[in-house]
């Protein structure tokens, strides 16, 4: 038995030591496991599952509006890496390099891709070229190589996998719509299957992608304040369709640059979700994404007829469309129980002798704890509704948190103060000067997260920037960040 009478070792508390918490909840729920390369992870079957979640519920939103996945090469020739400058420039320091082929030394140098923007340029520029090929919408799933400094299990890792989009269109209105679309995307998967609530925005020039001319974001803020940048997209315009000659004739016969996009979601979201809702006896699963909905734990299973009335119940819940698990293992009831929550499974059922006696069973949430008494025939459909239920107050919890962290300052001693006491978002004027968003950082390593999209992101009349105290242009969300 583990410390403060825990069956399953004990979970350093989130107030203590938030880093240690999140490091503990991801070894002992078996998430990821560390190798023999520095920095890299091993997703374990428990962490990969949850992925195949993500990307089973996004490769579908994907598609329904029209993207086909593709697959292009991991390494990209130094040569094609360095026809777009402002973007070669904004990777160089995460690049690793492949400088021989067997006992070979190459002719050019590769590079393994940590974003594969030029190699979808070289694609483009081959196989467009009428009208008539427009639009492109290509994704492709696959792991990128950044050689990060610092690492952390899914937060940030030099191998790590994700999904990236990149589109082609015959006009600038058309790119920025699918750039808005796909942002939109993102967002409503965050909050419907994720049950993360998200700050829908723009990035700064200073933040932005490296070649973009606009990028989107959504963030989200952690349990400890911090925000998480949990999906971006790019409005690239033609600049890369002018660098790689991206050219494409038009109804009326003139030649002209196609208009880029490009969007991207990772594995780190895996981590959004253990630092959005996770608790001091750790991960707590939405429904939606866990690969487990419920355990059925039987009580005395050797007594007569437990066993085959849970084999039943999982059959009866598995009708209902719920993802469930059956635990007979020799373990302890009580063990169980605890494995069940430091896992973060949504609920459980508890069945035993005395149940089967009075022909019920007793449900438990997994967020709350709350104990339901249910008659057995009814367990199916009842589990299906608490499970709905679970999704939607997962948000609602997490949404009065972000709010409740969420403040505004209106002069430089207020904002100082409130992001070295208040972890959380900081709405602030700005009036559009890097030299201002420079110097916030400096001071209080706060960062500009977003400025709301459309109308709210324009400061009013009279605003006057947080910093330096001239005319307002934006709004700013600002934020410490992972």
């Amino acid at each position: 038995m583990a410390k403060d009478g825990k069956l399953v070792e004990s979970i350093t508390s989130r107030e203590t030591d938030f880093a240690q918490w999140y490091t503990d909840v991801v070894k002992k729920a078996e998430l990821t496991g560390y190798t023999s390369v520095k920095g890299c992870m091993v997703l374990k079957p428990a962490g990969y599952a949850i992925w195949e979640n993500i990307q089973k519920e996004l490769d579908k939103r994907f598609k329904e509006t029209g993207v086909q996945n593709v697959y292009l090469p991991m390494l990209i020739p130094e040569s094609l890496l360095n026809i777009e400058k402002d973007h070669v420039e904004g990777f160089a320091p995460e690049t690793a390099w492949v400088t021989q082929g067997g006992s070979q030394p190459l002719q050019e140098r590769m590079c393994i891709r940590p974003t594969s923007e030029t190699l979808f340029c070289d694609l483009y520029s081959k196989d467009i070229q009428s009208y008539r090929d427009l639009p492109r919408l290509y994704n492709q799933w696959c792991s990128v190589l950044r050689w990060e400094k610092t690492t952390r299990p899914f937060l940030r890792s030099r191998e790590f996998l994700w999904q990236e989009g990149h589109t082609a269109h015959a006009t600038a209105e058309e790119a920025e719509e699918r750039t808005i679309q796909m942002l939109n995307v993102y967002a409503d998967f965050a909050e419907e299957v994720l049950a993360i609530p998200v700050i829908r925005g723009q990035k700064t020039d200073k933040e932005k992608f490296a070649g973009a001319e606009s990028t989107y974001t959504i963030e989200a803020m952690m349990h400890d304040g911090q925000a998480l940048q949990s999906g971006t997209s790019h409005n690239f315009g033609d600049g890369f369709a002018k660098a790689f000659d991206i050219t494409y004739t038009d109804k009326d016969n003139t030649l002209k640059y196609v208009h880029q996009t490009s969007w991207g979601m990772t594995t780190r979201m895996i981590g959004a979700i253990i630092m959005v809702h996770g608790d001091d006896d750790g991960l707590v699963l939405p429904p939606r994404i866990a690969p487990t909905q419920c355990v059925i734990i039987p009580i005395r299973q050797k007594a007569e007829g437990v066993l085959e009335a849970a084999e039943k119940m999982a059959k009866a819940l598995e009708a209902n469309g719920i993802r469930v698990k059956l635990d007979d293992s020799d373990r302890s009831p009580g063990w169980k129980f605890a494995d069940q929550e430091m896992r973060g499974f949504p609920m459980r059922i508890e069945l035993g002798p005395k149940d089967l006696e009075n022909g019920q069973c007793v449900l438990v949430r997994r967020d709350t704890r709350e104990k339901i008494v249910c008659p057995i025939e009814e367990a199916g459909a009842k589990s299906a509704e608490l499970l709905n239920q679970i999704q939607k107050d997962l948000l609602e919890r997490a949404r009065e948190f972000r709010d409740s962290h969420t403040y505004e300052a209106f002069d430089y001693e207020t904002f100082c103060k409130t992001v070295e006491e208040k972890p959380g978002f900081i709405k602030a004027y700005w009036c559009g000067d890097r030299a201002c968003e420079d110097k916030i950082k400096e001071d209080t390593r706060a960062t500009s997260r977003c400025y709301p999209l459309g109308d709210k992101g324009n400061a009013p009349e009279g605003a006057t920037c947080i910093c330096c105290g001239k005319p307002a242009a934006k709004l700013i969300y600002w934020g410490r960040a992972y």
